[in-house]
């Protein structure tokens, strides 16, 4: 029989290996939850934050960012319309014509004078003595136009004028015949034909600038105002 011991030890049959044994398993099995617990840590983490967005969870590569590209501005639209020139009147040109010195002469002659240069004008008598020019409106010198009125102020009052006949003469040859006279003439019932009345009457002494009337038109023939047989 024996006792149970081996080379002054005691026997203890096969408990050395089995104590390698579960030193060896207790080992895997700590390093086994302790890769379980990371696997489900990072599972936990990955619940309550995803992947980082700029990462591909494939290949894990950055995922490139789109480019926004801006149009250019729009030009405005190239009008084809061509640029009418400007229609501001030009100015006018001078004429070299100037209101003449009339001071101190005769009416007459100073309206005489007007007329040669193709200007108008106006007598205006005053209330004094003389048929002498006292001023002329515009004045001496100004520059002006054919055509305008010049406004002759006589010192004196309107000297007497006799009406002449007009009867029978061409309505427009009789109105300058007027002016020429010193009247002013006016036509009521136009100025074609000729003068088949006037007022006043051939021969009324009246004054310069008075109006004379013209009754102008087709005098009736000698026929239809003689009776019938």
């Amino acid at each position: 029989m024996t006792d149970g011991t081996t080379d002054g030890r005691p026997g203890g049959g096969g408990t050395a290996p089995d104590r390698t044994r579960m030193v060896i398993g207790g080992g895997v099995a700590a390093v086994l939850l302790a890769i379980i617990g990371a696997a489900g840590g990072w599972v936990l983490a990955g619940d309550q934050a995803g992947p980082d967005p700029v990462s591909s969870g494939a290949t894990g590569t950055p995922t490139p960012t789109p480019t926004v590209r801006t149009s250019p501005p729009r030009r405005p639209p190239t009008s084809t319309t061509p640029t009418r020139p400007s229609s501001s009147p030009s100015p006018s040109r001078p004429t070299g014509l100037t209101v003449p010195d009339l001071v101190g002469m005769d009416f007459e002659e100073a309206r005489e004078k007007l007329r040669d240069l193709g200007l108008g004008w106006q007598l205006v008598f005053g209330s004094g003595d003389g048929d002498s020019v006292r001023s002329t409106d515009p004045a001496p010198g100004t520059p002006v136009r054919r055509g305008v009125t010049v406004k002759i102020n006589v010192a004196g009052a309107a000297p007497p004028n006799e009406v002449p006949d007009l009867i029978g003469e061409e309505c427009n040859e009789a109105g300058a015949e007027l002016v020429d006279d010193g009247f002013s003439p006016r036509y009521p019932g136009g100025r074609s034909g000729t003068v088949t009345a006037q007022q006043p009457a051939a021969g009324t002494v009246g004054r310069w600038n008075d109006v004379v009337q013209l009754r102008c038109g087709t005098p009736p023939s000698a026929d239809a105002s003689a009776p019938a047989p």
